[in-house]
Order: C-alpha cells, then structure tokens, then sequence
C-alpha cells in the first residue's frame, strides 16, 4: 500500500483491526468484524497500541455503534467538518472489514446507484437475466453482509431518496424484472451522511427518515481539542504525501484555529470582542487543508519551518469565499483583533501582505 495515496481505513490501519479481534472476546452482532465495544474502542484509541481515529464524545460514537447493531439505520449529522464522511469511512471498516461500499450522493445520482443497473449490450443480447444486471453498492451490501455508505443523502433528488424505503424497512430489494428480490444477510445496513447546512435542498420524507437514527457530529467543543485533531490529521496527511518532516508548528497551528473559531462564532476567545462572521463554513476540515499547505509551503519553498506567512494566504483563501463581503469582514478583523493581539505581529503582517 505504500504507493497508494490514500489506503481504505481497513488497509491502513489493518494492524490495529487485527490486535482488537484478537483479544476481542466480547458478544459479536451476527456478521460483524469487532464487538461493538471493541468498535468503539478502535474510533476512541485505548492510550495504547489503538490510535484515536475520531476525537469528540464517546457517547456519540457509542449512540452510532449501538444502532448499527440494530435495525435501524444510522444517519450522522453535522456542519461541514466534523468529520461525517472520515467517521463513516472508519465505522464500516471496523464493522464489516469494507469501507469501500459508496454511494455519492449529488444532485445528478440516479437511482440505479441505489437499487441497480443493466449491463445494456448484455440486456439487448441475451434479454433481462442475473448476468446481465449491475449491482449497486447498496445490492452488493445487502448480498455480502456487509456496511454501505451514503454520501450526502440530503443532496440526492427525494425520488431516488426514497428508493431506500423498502431497502431500509422490508431489507429486501426487489428486482421486477426478473421477478426476484435480494434479501439482506445478517451484518447488513446503511451508513448515511448529511450535511444540516443542506436542510431545504432535498430534504429527508418523513417516511424516510423513520428508518434512520440520527446522530449530531458536534463541532470541537474547545479551542484545545480541535488543536489536538488538526495537529493529528496535519501530521497523518504530512505522511501520507511524503512531506519532508518539519518542526510541528503548534503555534501557528493554535493561530489558525482561534482565527476560524472567532471568525466562526462572532466573538474572540475571550469574549470581549464580536466580530463579523464570513459567509464560509470554516471548519475544522478547512484548517487542516491550510495547514497541511503550509507545510508543503514551507518544507519546498521555505526554511523548513512552518511560519506565519505558509499560512496566511490559506487562511484568506479560506476566509474570503465572497470578494465584496467578506474581504470586508477579514479586513476589518486583522485590524481590530489580530493587530492589537500580543505575540501575533507577524502574523499580522503575512496576512496583510497575504491580502
């Protein structure tokens, strides 16, 4: 896998699967990889030999585990970076052994991607058979086992939303054509993603929604512990791409968060300033993208340490989503709160020249 540049969950982190099912003695739903504590255990870390894959409540991450084991689907909810798409990924893995079972919810998916398709030269050869049709992701879940992932439901068009009725309440997918159905194994179910700031694009039926339990990402509750999850992506990524290895940088990784979660709740840290919210998202996701240029910035074109200015002409990209409203809103927070902040000068003076 060293060539690839971005291994499944279940093949990057392969070792701890293994050191988990080994020990793991605990009761095991039928067709499951791991017991669910031994699930949660591999999301949370254990200090030891199981690195922490998700940072955030436990019981949030229990909540999920647990409707897994049920009947019931599992829908996780939050603003863009908090980790839905990352949480899913390593959920499936340790569940079934497969991440890889992935419909990409867009505006233009079709509802062939949740039921099937035809092989068509097949089709019109030898007429509607088993060898002619094309199992979606969904199917081939349903057929093995196992978990499927459904990116962004909530940007799907509602008819091909709702193809996952029957599929999510009867754990069959009929197939008229050939007058046969799939009926789901033991071990089957479905992983779906949403984004709340969606809400009004397709939104969930109600029907639809009765089959999912709905779990809330929440954002990093404390400046200290999105520094934590940045530091640990920062680095993973700075592997993963072969980075040259630079000086950790914590303090500019520090001046990147406060700066996005100011920039994103209206107020500095120390609640004595409001300030002017951007129109993007600023998400824990996004400071991980700036940072991890930086490093690249700094380790090709720099000293090999990451500085003020590897960062600054992220973060305006990141900041100024819309030319006219929010240059205004960064603007007017560089001179109000970045210039008269102690140590934070030359920051000011990268960001500046950034702009």
């Amino acid at each position: 896998m060293t060539d690839v540049l971005r291994p499944h969950a279940e093949d990057l982190y392969a070792e701890e699967l293994a050191v988990l099912a080994k020990s793991d003695d605990r009761p095991r739903p039928p067709g499951w990889r791991l017991s669910p504590w031994a699930v949660t255990t591999y999301i949370l870390g254990d200090g030891d030999q199981i690195t922490p894959k998700y940072i955030g409540p436990r019981r949030v991450v229990e909540v999920a585990v647990a409707t897994l084991a049920t009947d019931r689907a599992l829908l996780l909810l939050g603003v863009p970076g908090t980790a839905k798409t990352w949480l899913s990924e390593h959920l499936a893995a340790a569940v079934s052994g497969d991440s890889t079972l992935l419909v990409q919810g867009t505006a233009g998916t079709a509802e062939e991607a949740v039921r099937y398709g035809w092989n068509y030269a097949r089709l019109l050869a030898e007429g509607p058979s088993r060898e002619a049709l094309t199992p979606s992701p969904v199917m081939r879940a349903m057929t093995d086992g196992g978990i499927v992932r459904v990116e962004e439901l909530t940007r799907m068009p509602s008819d091909v939303q709702d193809a996952l009725i029957t599929v999510l309440s009867e754990k069959t997918l009929p197939i008229p054509e050939l007058n046969e159905e799939v009926q789901a194994r033991r071990g089957f179910n479905v992983i779906a993603t949403a984004n709340d700031r969606d809400r009004g694009v397709n939104e969930l039926s109600s029907a639809l929604r009765r089959r999912f339990n709905t779990v809330v990402l929440p954002v990093p509750a404390t400046a200290e512990e999105e520094i934590d999850i940045v530091s640990r992506r920062v680095e993973q990524l700075g592997r993963s791409l072969a980075l040259p290895e630079i000086p950790a940088g914590l303090e500019e990784i520090r001046r990147v968060v406060t700066v996005f979660r100011e920039l994103r709740s209206g107020v500095t840290e120390d609640g004595r300033t409001k300030v002017k919210s951007p129109s993007g998202t600023l998400s824990t996701a996004e400071a991980i993208s700036v940072l991890t240029s930086g490093v690249a910035l700094a380790a090709h074109f720099g000293d090999g340490v990451l500085r003020a200015a590897d960062v600054a002409g992220g973060i305006r990209g990141a900041v100024v989503q819309d030319p006219v409203s929010d240059q205004v809103v960064w603007r007017e927070y560089l001179e109000t709160v970045v210039r008269e902040r102690d140590g934070w000068s030359d920051f000011y003076r990268a960001c500046r020249d950034a702009g």
